[in-house]
């Protein structure tokens, strides 16, 4: 199938519509299948006119940069909304002072933030730099590395519902956990912005900071490689990649999917891996680390889609 343009159904809306947009052009693994429709909203007045347009029962998967995404090989039967290069737009919160405050869309990539609270003499966002993934991304999934966790710095929030209207809420209005984050009112919403908090800081300090990380983690990770971050959530009181290697799946192939000899939690596309590919290894692990330590390894990518038909 080929990427059809779309005329929306409402023709006062600004954004892109697409139909069969091949999701491996959006996901940072390179592969998978394709979305039925794909829409980039022009801002999030565009995104407030057309998510009433769908049907109610229509699936709806926002994605940023694709850093936590597998799209299956039978591709995505709904609407994929693409909040990178539109909900966009990074500030200053000077009512947060002394407090370095910043409200940012969810488009806008995780490391954009670092440098921006960096720049204002902020501290405590150096671990943005090491997340490859959107400000929308990282608060759905509470994203952190190096120490640092998104939600301990989360004032408030705006969410967008299916009918279109935005609501602004607090981290009491969730269940934060490890990796996990849930409304407490249940229902369909998504990010499409936040209002973060940072201690005062040194500029110097805290590009310092950024640099070493990011040195620290060239030195630890595969990312000339095509891969989706940390496969697996780190079970408590040890490390996913500490597991995997113990029972020698470093290097572990399946089709043109690797577990990376680099690091034993990213999983990489060595040049044309399917979807299928990358999730039946990672139903390998999970079985192998099980039968051999007893640890049932969860799974922190999130997989979305159907197979394709056979036959």
């Amino acid at each position: 199938m080929k990427t059809q343009a779309m005329q929306p159904s409402n023709p006062s809306l600004r954004g892109v519509l697409r139909r069969n947009e091949p999701m491996a052009r959006h996901v940072t693994w390179r592969a998978g299948g394709a979305a039925r429709a794909f829409y980039q909203p022009a801002d999030v007045q565009d995104l407030s006119a057309f998510l009433p347009t769908l049907p109610a029962d229509e699936p709806v998967l926002f994605v940023g940069l694709g850093s936590n995404l597998l799209v299956r090989d039978g591709g995505f039967d709904g609407t994929v909304v693409f909040t990178h290069h539109a909900l966009t737009g990074i500030a200053d919160v000077p009512a947060l002072a002394p407090k370095v405050g910043v409200v940012a869309g969810a488009g806008v990539p995780a490391p954009h933030v670092a440098r921006f609270v960096a720049r204002r003499s902020g501290a405590g966002a150096e671990w943005m730099a090491g997340v490859p993934g959107t400000v929308g991304g990282a608060l759905a999934m509470n994203a952190g590395c190096y120490g640092g966790e998104t939600w301990n710095h989360v004032v408030s929030v705006k969410t967008i519902g299916r009918d279109g209207t935005v609501r602004e809420q607090g981290p009491a209005d969730f269940e934060v956990g490890y990796r996990h984050v849930r409304a407490r009112s249940g229902g369909d919403s998504w990010f499409v912005s936040a209002t973060l908090a940072f201690e005062p800081g040194d500029e110097a300090a805290a590009m310092a900071g950024m640099k070493a990380l990011l040195v620290k983690r060239v030195a630890a990770q595969p990312l000339n490689q095509p891969n989706a971050g940390s496969v697996f959530r780190n079970p408590p009181g040890d490390h996913a990649a500490r597991l995997i290697e113990s029972c020698g799946l470093k290097g572990l192939r399946r089709g043109a999917a690797q577990v990376s000899a680099k690091h034993a939690n990213f999983i990489v596309n060595l040049g044309g891996a399917t979807a299928a590919d990358i999730e039946g290894l990672m139903h390998e692990v999970q079985a192998t680390v099980r039968e051999r330590t007893g640890v049932e390894l969860v799974r922190e990518v999130r997989v979305v889609g159907r197979e394709p038909a056979h036959g």
